[in-house]
């Protein structure tokens, strides 16, 4: 067996089951905080309680995907290693508390997010903004394209999917800089599903549409977000195209550090996630895909999607959680 098969094994034995512990202590961390108003302390719960259960992993981990850049975050920075040091090496992306507003007002789709890959197969990508479109599975290649307009991009779906563009949803986060990709959007006849906060599972909820209701993710959100929405899209088969906003020398020297010496490049699925990845996404409060973290008198009840690029399978594990002192 080669070496890419050694690393392929190890992480399908070691970390299928280990990644759902490391979500679950996460979310459950961070739901004790639910709508407190205090968006720093409940990430910090949750920061904290991941890193203890990465810790805990035989695995040579690095984060790439962070809660920042090293002097901008105590722990859990891009570049920090993780793990036993025994194990495959592996590039992780993450994010603790996804959605911290969400989580502090105790609004729908605030999750705790991570995805792991061979060690140099995610896109090590600056703390900055990002250009986005993507959709589920299942459509042609090429369905949509970052530099089209709003209008082809929503018809080209809607023809794709075989459905009138009235029955097309985008997501898009509503902020003021996309008031004109609203209006355009809406100038289509296509709906609009605004989100406050929390564009991985934005972008996550396309993949199942019949679900969720959303079937096109458009817009300007974290690249860091964006690598881990690509890792999941990668594993259910979507389609996801992004740009780095890279709008400032300042940015740009950073990116190139990075490695990354084409600002303008858009990034496709599989340059932002590629190889054996692996996905989970915890629910931190109650959203369209999974349910919050439940706290019942003597036990804990958590809601958990993991997902496996190689095989596709999508997994949800529904867990009661009796040790609540373990938590």
């Amino acid at each position: 067996m080669n070496a890419v098969s050694n690393t392929i094994a190890g992480l399908d034995r070691i970390l299928t089951m280990e990644l759902v512990r490391v979500t679950e202590r996460a979310a459950v961390a961070a739901a004790r905080l639910r709508g407190r108003g205090d968006e720093k302390a409940a990430d910090q719960v949750a920061v904290d309680a991941m890193r203890s259960e990465l810790n805990r992993l035989n695995i040579k981990g690095t984060v790439v995907i962070g809660e920042g850049e090293r002097d901008e975050a105590p722990m859990l920075y891009i570049g920090e290693e993780v793990g036993t040091g025994k194990g495959p090496a592996v590039d992780i992306a993450l994010d603790p508390l996804e959605g911290t507003t969400i989580c502090a007002k105790n609004l729908p789709n605030a999750l705790a997010v991570i995805a792991i890959a061979e060690k140099g197969s995610l896109l090590f990508a600056p703390d900055v903004y990002m250009d986005k479109i993507a959709i589920g599975p299942g459509y042609p290649e090429g369905t949509i394209d970052l530099d089209a307009s709003p209008a082809d991009n929503i018809a080209s779906l809607a023809k794709a999917k075989g459905v009138p563009v009235n029955e097309i949803t985008a997501c898009i986060l509503d902020r003021p800089r996309h008031a004109k990709l609203i209006e355009a959007v809406r100038a289509t006849g296509a709906a609009i599903r605004l989100i406050g906060d929390g564009d991985v599972a934005g972008v996550i909820h396309t993949t199942d549409p019949e679900e969720t209701g959303i079937d096109i993710y458009i817009g300007s959100g974290g690249a860091p977000e964006g690598v881990l929405a690509a890792a999941a899209l990668r594993c259910t088969g979507g389609q996801i195209q992004g740009r780095l906003i890279l709008d400032t020398p300042e940015k740009v020297e950073r990116a190139a550090k990075m490695g990354i010496s084409d600002p303008n490049k858009v990034y496709r699925v599989d340059e932002m996630a590629r190889g054996d990845v692996l996905f989970a996404a915890t629910g931190v409060t109650d959203g369209n895909m999974l349910a919050g973290v439940k706290f019942g008198r003597n036990y804990i009840t958590t809601d958990t999607i993991v997902l496996r690029s190689s095989s596709r399978t999508v997994r949800e594990i529904k867990a009661r959680h009796q040790d609540v002192d373990k938590f």
